[in-house]
C-alpha cells in the first residue's frame, strides 16, 4: 500500500509539473536574439532582393537584428541543406524557391535534404517569371529571328544559375527544336554577367534582375517564361507564343527547419504577411516584375508537394537527367 501510494503521489506531481508553463515554451519569448535568413543564391539574385526587403521589415517588427546570409552553389542545395540541419528554433530560416523545393528533386541525384520532411513552410512570398536575355548586338532582334538564328547556329552557349533556368533552356530544345550547349553557374547574376561580357550567348534571369539590364541597354530581352506577356514589358512576347506549352513560373517562400514550434511559425507568418500585403510593398515589388502571392503555412506546404510533381514532370519532358 505504501509503495502504491508513493507511486500515485509521484504520478500526480509529474502530471502537475507538465501543466506548469515553461519559460520560453512554444516560443513565447521569440525572438530574443538575432535571426538569420539564408538565401541559397548569390547577392543580387531575385530571392536575395525579396529576402532583404522582408528581413528589414522583420527587424523593425521584432526589434531584433535580421541577418541575410548568401550561401550559393549547387542550384541552391548548399544553403538549403544548411538550414535543414539547423536547430528548429526560428533563428535560422531559408528563402527557398521552386528550385530548392521542387526542381532539385528531379535535377540532383543526391539531394542532401528532403524539401518536404526537413522543413516547415512559413509563407509563400511572391511569384514571377524569367526573361530570355542576349547581348544588344545579338544578330536576331525578335523571338522569331532568335529561333531561326539559333537553329542555324547550334553551338551557342546558354548559361543557367537556377533550376528554373535549366529547365527553360531544356524547353528551348524540346519545344523550340534548338540545339544549345548548357553551362552551369553558381547563380543567376554570374550567368547574366557572362552574357554581358560575351562569354556566354544567352541566359534566363528573373524579371527583377533582367529589367535593370534591359532598361540600361546592357542586355536585350527576347521573351518571358510566363504563359502570357508581362504588363511591365508588354512588347516582349511570351515564349509560349512561338513555342506552345513553354512555361516556367517561379516563386520564393520563407521556410524553417522541421519541428520548429507552431507558435514561432505563426508569428513569422503574421509579421511577413502584414508586410507583403501592404499596398506600398505590393507596388514596390510589382515595379520590378514581382507579384506578391502569399500562402499560409499549411497551404504553402500542399503547394510545394504539387510543385515537386509538376517540376519533375517538366524536367522529364525536357529530357533532363539528374546530375
Amino acid at each position: 500500500m505504501e509503495v502504491s501510494l508513493k507511486l500515485r503521489i509521484l504520478a500526480g506531481l509529474l502530471l502537475f509539473g507538465c501543466s506548469i508553463p515553461q519559460s520560453g515554451a512554444a516560443g513565447a519569448d521569440y525572438p530574443s536574439r538575432q535571426i538569420r535568413i539564408v538565401v541559397p543564391f548569390p547577392a543580387g539574385a531575385g530571392p536575395d532582393h525579396v529576402a532583404r526587403m522582408l528581413g528589414q521589415h522583420l527587424q523593425e517588427a521584432f526589434g531584433q537584428t535580421v541577418l541575410i546570409e548568401n550561401r550559393a552553389g549547387a542550384l541552391g542545395s548548399i544553403g538549403a541543406a544548411e538550414v535543414a540541419r539547423s536547430a528548429p528554433d526560428g533563428y535560422t530560416l531559408l528563402m527557398g524557391t521552386n528550385t530548392t523545393h521542387a526542381g532539385n528533386v528531379a535535377m540532383l541525384k543526391n539531394l542532401p535534404y528532403d524539401p518536404v520532411k526537413d522543413f516547415v513552410p512559413v509563407i509563400r512570398t511572391i511569384t514571377t517569371a524569367m526573361v530570355l536575355l542576349v547581348k544588344p548586338d545579338f544578330p536576331a532582334k525578335d523571338l522569331a529571328g532568335f529561333l531561326n538564328y539559333t537553329k542555324t547556329h547550334p553551338n551557342l552557349t546558354a548559361g543557367y544559375g537556377s533550376g528554373a533556368a535549366q529547365i527553360s533552356i531544356a524547353q528551348l530544345q524540346s519545344r523550340g527544336g534548338l540545339s544549345v550547349i548548357a553551362a552551369s553557374y553558381r547563380g543567376v547574376p554570374q550567368a547574366v554577367t557572362d552574357v554581358m561580357t560575351g562569354a556566354t550567348n544567352l541566359t534566363f534571369a528573373d524579371l527583377s534582375v533582367s529589367l535593370p539590364q534591359m532598361r540600361g541597354g546592357t542586355l536585350r530581352g527576347i521573351g518571358v517564361t510566363s504563359p502570357k506577356r508581362n504588363e511591365l514589358t508588354p512588347d516582349l512576347p511570351a515564349l509560349a507564343e512561338a513555342m506552345p506549352g513553354f512555361e516556367a513560373t517561379i516563386w520564393y517562400g520563407l521556410l524553417a527547419p522541421a519541428n520548429t514550434p507552431a507558435a514561432i511559425v505563426d508569428r513569422l507568418y503574421t509579421a511577413s504577411e502584414k508586410f507583403l500585403s501592404a499596398p506600398a510593398t505590393r507596388e514596390k515589388l510589382a515595379s520590378v516584375g514581382v507579384v506578391v502571392s502569399t500562402m499560409p503555412p499549411k497551404e504553402f506546404g500542399t503547394f510545394i508537394q504539387s510543385e515537386i510533381v509538376r517540376w519533375s514532370a517538366d524536367a522529364k519532358a525536357a529530357g533532363i537527367e539528374p546530375q
